[in-house]
């Protein structure tokens, strides 16, 4: 599953299977709404899709939404998915419908993973961001579920204004449920998201080096969503360590040997991704109604599944297809070193600039020809 090309099949398959949802958080990607979109996938084309994702290498599959257990037919969903051999995980709202028999039921028919989402250490920070008081209360509940059922727990957290002054609290939080893997998103200004919202370029920095730095005493593993250049920033930091040793500096080794070195090795069994993933590179989203996506931030409509092969839209589409040659990319990015490890977000790129191959715009960092350039200029 994991030894895989990219330009062929994804290494994860993000399916939204209902837009309804009880909540109105604040970054809301897919402006939820309270019923079930009667134009959804139903139960007979949901299978299809997931043989259809079966024939695609055996990817990872996330049950998004709105709210997944806002679609009565989920579990037998799951079950059918998992009979397939897919290895399957879901990210639920922490709402009523999440009772100790519904996780229950989740296990019996094989989810691997169960994620949920925290936005602050505490109910008034989390729950001004989810838009519903009593989120917070409910998130922690449904986690003592799991915890007595003993399935592995994965927190989503989105960083923003809002909270950005208080992930050292959220790291200690982690730690004491004793999650697998922390994935901190950083937010795309899209749906409900605003760009005012968003972490500055300079904080963007300063927070994806805390990460790293976190990476190295936490117990769980951390990953980032929508923030491609902190692979750039775990690489510099382990060259940088790796000279602080006495290492005699090859600067022959491959960036992507020194991504995979380190990490804690505590993942569950749905494992990490051996190369990045970047929107349409290794990833793709189904939307309710079956539209193709190359991520659920980058709205660039580039199929339907119900007229279309899923592989046919991933493999095939120009816009699918230029996303995964950096050479194409813009600006800093098109010259950048790491821009075949990185790419940086197509979605904030597409969000700020209406240009999914453009810079992303909350990186510093400046490539080495950039510096070049001006070096030579100076001279």
């Amino acid at each position: 599953m994991f030894n895989r090309d990219y330009h062929e099949n994804p290494f994860i398959v993000i399916w939204e299977v209902t837009r309804a949802c009880q909540l109105k958080c604040l970054h809301c990607r897919a402006e939820a709404q309270d019923k079930p979109d009667p134009r959804q996938l139903d139960h007979e084309e949901g299978k299809r899709l997931i043989d259809q994702i079966r024939e695609m290498g055996n990817p990872l599959l996330v049950f998004t939404g709105g709210d997944p257990l806002m679609r009565e037919d989920l579990f037998d969903l799951a079950e059918y998915a998992v009979g397939k051999g897919l290895h399957i995980s879901m990210t639920p709202s922490a709402t009523p419908l999440v009772t100790k028999e519904a996780i229950r039921r989740a296990k019996e028919v094989g989810l691997s993973r169960w994620a949920f989402s925290i936005d602050g250490p505490d109910a008034r920070i989390h729950d001004r961001f989810r838009g519903t008081s009593g989120s917070f209360d409910l998130t922690m509940r449904a986690i003592a579920y799991l915890q007595e059922l003993d399935i592995p727990l994965q927190i989503n957290t989105t960083v923003s204004r809002y909270n950005k002054d208080h992930l050292d609290e959220m790291a200690r939080m982690m730690e004491e449920l004793g999650v697998v893997l922390w994935s901190v998103f950083f937010l795309v200004p899209t749906g409900r998201g605003k760009q005012d919202d968003m972490l500055s370029p300079v904080e963007h920095e300063k927070t994806l080096q805390w990460l790293y730095e976190q990476s190295k005493l936490v117990s769980f593993d951390i990953k980032t969503t929508a923030a491609q250049h902190y692979r750039r920033v775990v690489i510099q930091n382990r060259m940088r360590e790796r000279m602080d040793r006495g290492s005699d500096g090859d600067t022959a080794i491959r960036y992507e040997d020194v991504l995979v070195e380190g990490g804690t090795g505590r993942i569950d069994g749905l494992g990490r991704a051996p190369k990045g993933v970047n929107d349409g590179n290794g990833f793709v989203f189904i939307s309710h109604t079956g539209d193709v996506y190359p991520s659920g931030f980058l709205p660039i409509r580039c199929g339907n599944v119900r007229n279309t092969p899923l592989a046919e839209i991933y493999r095939d589409h120009e816009v699918f297809r230029n996303l995964r040659n950096p050479d194409l990319y813009k600006g800093k990015c098109g010259v950048c070193e790491f821009r075949h490890v990185c790419g940086g977000s197509r979605s904030r790129a597409y969000a700020l600039t209406g240009d999914y191959l453009a810079s992303e715009p909350c990186c510093v960092y400046i490539p080495e020809a950039y510096r070049k350039r001006v070096g030579s200029t100076d001279k």
